[in-house]
């Protein structure tokens, strides 16, 4: 294989060393409550950002260059899938993601495109199998030709429609071919800049019937996995129809498609729908659609989705706390969603990014773990809903009372205390348990 860097494979070296090329908190290998922390934590590299990304932003071009000295398009795309998965060795991941449009040079015409994309299919799986690499999940570029201007399972032009169906059954024959445990619907042009334009209630029915084809399709070519509806408010589309978790609740269960589809959270996305990651996170959990994360974070002080890598330990700690008592990943995992900084334009720098964000999740992973066998937080939310466990509490939760019932025992009801929340008291036990010196 084809020398990239002159760094080998990133050693696990503590939270003491102070080298840069060396995980301080991802230790693969250790095992934690019977797995190994790769598998807790089933990192993968998102093709896109990595090796595709340039550093181009909406103001300027790009910064680096990564066509590894080919010209041609083929030589271009296989050296990109090389240094993928020679960057994938260095850090220990063992999956990966790609949209159709990340691992191909674009064709004259739709059928050539997608006959490009089978070209490297096969080569990526030649790959998977020097490797033992994996992919997590794949998904078709819907929305950034010029085709899905106004959508793409909801524009208003059924040709669109169409050219999208045949850009996701290629993406499902390839899932199966390379043994992929998801696939994920992003819908970035699914909404509307206006509503004088736009007829919703026909575009949201062809964005179910859409799914539905999808569905059927993969189970019948048999993709056994999850498919996953990734969650965005905005940008580049001014309201998209996947706005937040909970209005992807509501869509898959108005068109009944709970049962095979399941949820993928991105931080960036949850922080510009005005939530934090957590509370995405655990949206899909209660609804019993958490699938995935695409781990990254957004600058609070830009508006829009910057997909850095996450440095924050208190977003990495909540999502890991949820990710937890969820059980874990089952066919999910966390894939770096994350580009480096227009100004870190090296190779180098794609290896410090993704050391700084595997250690920034190793470190949640192992915190939340702490939050949880200290038991503290957890005692107190219970003990605050305590008043559910018996008397008029448990009747409530058995429905066994009514409307009429409740109004007459509160009639009889003197005065009403709700104890303290005591947020600052549980905010100080977070820190606590984070900055606990040894």
């Amino acid at each position: 294989m084809k020398k990239y860097y002159e760094i080998g494979k990133i050693p696990y070296k503590g939270p003491n060393s102070k080298e840069p090329f060396a995980f301080k908190y991802y230790n693969p290998d250790e095992v934690i409550n019977g797995k190994k922390m790769r598998d807790h934590l089933k990192f993968a590299l998102s093709y896109w950002h990595t090796i595709d990304y340039c550093g181009l932003d909406m103001f300027g071009g790009n910064t680096s260059e990564k066509n590894f000295n080919e010209t041609e398009p083929f030589k271009i795309y296989k050296a990109k899938a090389d240094f993928a998965f020679d960057l994938m060795e260095k850090l220990s991941i063992d999956y990966y993601c790609f949209h159709d449009a990340d691992i191909a040079p674009e064709g004259k015409t739709y059928k050539e495109t997608i006959e490009n994309f089978n070209k490297m299919v096969d080569y990526l799986k030649e790959k998977q199998d020097k490797t033992g690499k994996k992919l997590l999940w794949d998904t078709a570029n819907n929305f950034g030709d010029k085709t899905f201007m106004a959508g793409a399972a909801t524009s208003p032009n059924a040709d669109v429609f169409a050219v999208a169906a045949a850009k996701v059954k290629a993406c499902l024959d390839a899932n199966v071919k390379l043994g992929g445990s998801g696939y994920v619907f992003w819908g970035g042009r699914e909404g509307y800049d206006t509503l004088i334009n736009t007829n919703m209630g026909l575009e949201l029915d062809n964005l179910a019937r859409f799914l539905k084809l999808a569905r059927d399709y993969g189970r019948k070519i048999g993709f056994k996995g999850d498919y996953y509806i990734e969650p965005k408010p905005k940008e580049p589309t001014k309201h998209q129809y996947d706005f937040d978790a909970a209005t992807c609740a509501n869509f898959l269960r108005q068109y009944d498609l709970t049962k095979d589809f399941k949820l993928n959270i991105e931080a960036n996305h949850a922080t510009l729908a005005g939530h934090t990651f957590q509370h995405e996170l655990r949206v899909a959990r209660v609804n019993g659609i958490f699938g995935s994360i695409d781990a990254n974070q957004g600058d609070v002080m830009l508006g829009w989705d910057t997909d850095q890598f996450p440095t924050n330990i208190y977003d990495t700690t909540f999502a890991m706390y949820e990710v937890i008592k969820e059980g874990g990943f089952t066919n999910g995992g966390l894939n770096f969603d994350a580009k480096t900084r227009r100004q870190s334009n090296t190779l180098e720098d794609i290896l410090l990014a993704y050391i700084a964000g595997m250690d920034a999740f190793a470190k949640g992973f192992r915190l939340a773990l702490k939050i949880i066998e200290d038991g503290r937080i957890d005692k107190f939310v219970e003990e605050r809903y305590s008043s559910y466990n018996s008397g008029i509490g448990k009747k409530i939760v058995d429905n066994q009372l009514t409307l009429e019932e409740l109004s007459d025992y509160a009639m009889k009801l003197d005065e009403v205390k709700v104890a303290s929340g005591r947020q600052e008291y549980l905010e100080a036990i977070v820190n606590n348990i984070i900055f606990e010196e040894k």
